[in-house]
């Protein structure tokens, strides 16, 4: 197995809830050829406990500062940060919740300082976190909220599409609620900019989703695209943005009108993904688009009955240091060519 280059970017990977399958999947990174280097921020004893449980061999290199480190087969570049108590495959304890976001501060503020060029993120258990008193609504709030952001924009990426969200984690009573000229224009715009300068897509073409059945019947099933939706697109639209909608979300996704077309708007969280992920479950990659850092993700959670089992799927952390690591080099080509 060949190390990366030296020059390749350095992707921090958050190993998530330790009871779950995010340690599995870290263990899993020493042992294939990346297109990145790599940096584990975890614990480093959760690590070598959890390759011990899957009888995987292991050896842990500390991470040290400005020091590029092409690792041997079965090594992995580790950022220490302590659990709070042991921790079990498959039981939660709220104890390491702290733990969790504390791995997740280190990987962000080490993107904004430059130390990483990206991070990609393993599954967090959002109940175990709120149950230890911390209000967290999931990585994509978490990290707007530590960089500074107002908004951001969720995108799944993964089956030959790329699928981004007006709402994101809200409960279904309140998603209408959260669409409003501003906020609509807002993730239209970061979306359009993302897919120019991260995606290198000199004009993307979006489709946006209405968010009412048949986007409304022209006002009949909801006022939503007629007050809101078809507003912001006629005005984007007229500053040469290549947009179409409100379409019915239950005929978007048809493969003709998906051939000509670079991103899919839904309005909420199940309006679109459940289409995405049945073409690319275990490959999918969600991005989080508007923030000043690079930030992939893998698109499935902590899997608690798989932790500590050797059953656990590797292709979507993967798929996301990837992703990671080409967003990062092409954020580089532009800056050199900006000098």
């Amino acid at each position: 197995m060949k190390p990366p280059a030296p020059d390749t970017p350095l992707v921090a990977v958050t190993a998530g809830e330790p009871a779950g399958i995010g340690p599995d999947l870290c263990v899993g990174l020493a042992h294939r050829t990346l297109p990145a280097r790599t940096v584990v921020i975890a614990d480093r004893q959760l690590l070598l406990a959890r390759a011990r449980v899957l009888g995987v061999p292991l050896g842990c290199v500390d991470f040290i500062r400005g020091v590029a480190r092409a690792t041997d087969p079965g090594q992995l570049v580790v950022f220490h940060v302590p659990l709070a108590a042991p921790a079990q495959p498959g039981r939660l304890d709220p104890a390491n919740s702290e733990y969790v976001l504390r791995t997740l501060e280190v990987a962000a503020d080490g993107c904004v300082s430059g130390l990483f060029d990206a991070m990609s993120t393993g599954p967090v258990h959002k109940a175990v976190v709120n149950e230890a008193g911390f209000a967290f609504t999931g990585h994509t709030e978490f990290l707007a909220a530590r960089t500074g952001v107002k908004q951001v924009v969720m995108m799944l990426v993964g089956g030959g599409m790329r699928v981004a969200l007006a709402t994101t984690h809200v409960a279904l009573k309140d998603v209408a609620g959260g669409i409003s000229h501003d906020r609509l224009e807002l993730a239209l715009r970061i979306l359009q900019r993302d897919l120019v300068e991260r995606f290198a897509i000199a004009q993307p073409r979006i489709l946006v989703a209405g968010l009412n059945p048949h986007a409304g019947e022209g006002g009949h099933l909801g006022r939503e695209e007629v007050e809101i939706i078809v507003p912001v697109l006629d005005k984007l639209r007229a500053q040469g943005f290549d947009i179409v909608g409100p379409l019915p979300a239950d005929t978007l996704f048809h493969p003709e009108r998906l051939r000509d077309c670079d991103c899919v708007l839904a309005m909420y969280h199940d309006q679109g993904l459940p289409v995405l992920k049945y073409a690319s479950f275990g490959s999918g990659v969600n991005v989080t688009l508007g923030l000043p850092i690079i930030r992939t993700s893998v698109d499935h959670g902590t899997a608690l009955d798989l932790a500590g089992t050797g059953k656990a799927e590797i292709g979507s952390l993967i798929e996301a240091v990837r992703l990671a690591a080409e967003l990062a080099m092409r954020v580089k080509s532009r800056g050199a060519a900006s000098h």
